[in-house]
C-alpha cells in the first residue's frame, strides 16, 4: 500500500471511525483495522482506538494478543505506547492494565501490561 492517496483516504476513514460515537465503530476498527496486513493501517487503527479513550477501545489495544501494544510490528506497538502516554486522562488505561496484571491468564500479556504501566507511570513524573 505505497500509494499516498490511498493511505490518506484510509487515514480519513479510520479517523472518522475513531470519532464515531457508536460502539460498533470499535468492532469495525478491531475486525478490519487491527487485522490488516499493512503496518500503517494497524498503526492508524490503534491510534484511533486510543483516541476514543473508552474501556472497550482501550481493551482492544491493551489486552488482545497480536494487537496494539502486542503487535508484532515494533512500529505499531511503539506508536500505541506513545499514544497511550499522550492521553490526558489515563484512568481507563490504568484500570485495564491493573485488571490485566491481576487476572489475565497469559503471563506474557501480564508482563507486557506491567511494562507498559511502568513506562506510562515513569513518564508522568
Amino acid at each position: 500500500m505505497n500509494n499516498t492517496r490511498t493511505i490518506s483516504e484510509m487515514s480519513k476513514i479510520i479517523e472518522a471511525l475513531g470519532r464515531h460515537s457508536d460502539g460498533s465503530a470499535v468492532e469495525v476498527l478491531e475486525e478490519i483495522g487491527t487485522n490488516s496486513p499493512e503496518d500503517i493501517v494497524r498503526e492508524l487503527t490503534v491510534n484511533a482506538l486510543i483516541s476514543r479513550n473508552t474501556y472497550d477501545s482501550l481493551k482492544v489495544v491493551l489486552i488482545n494478543e497480536g494487537k496494539g501494544i502486542h503487535d508484532l510490528s515494533a512500529t505499531v506497538a511503539e506508536s500505541a505506547i506513545n499514544s497511550l502516554k499522550s492521553l490526558n486522562d489515563k484512568s481507563e488505561v490504568f484500570k485495564i492494565l491493573d485488571e490485566t496484571i491481576n487476572t489475565h491468564y497469559d503471563d506474557l500479556i501480564k508482563s507486557k501490561a506491567t511494562f507498559v504501566k511502568d513506562l506510562i507511570t515513569s513518564c508522568q513524573n
